[in-house]
């Protein structure tokens, strides 16, 4: 459990650091939020995985919750660059 915890900090600390190199631009950056969107997608599966004990369920709901992240993750992209385009 201490691993999986040093696991999302870092992942925290690494958000907190792309965050922090942006610097105090208001405009936002493609590669800055795409990898912030990987890391809270990571992070999701991780906890998915680890503290809801998804881990040792059946396959069914191990594949369920992967696919969850995975469709999220693809409207979060899409939402995204669809704004991009339409603004």
């Amino acid at each position: 459990m201490l691993i999986v915890w040093v696991v999302l900090a870092s992942l925290t600390l690494a958000y907190l650091w792309i965050d922090h190199s942006a610097g105090a631009s208001p405009r936002a950056n493609v590669i800055i939020t795409s990898s912030v969107i990987v890391i809270a997608l990571l992070k999701v599966r991780i906890i998915f995985r680890e503290f809801m004990e998804v881990r040792e369920a059946p396959a069914v709901l191990r594949r369920v919750t992967d696919a969850w992240v995975v469709l999220i993750g693809v409207a979060m992209f899409s939402c995204y660059f669809v704004g991009l385009a339409v603004h």
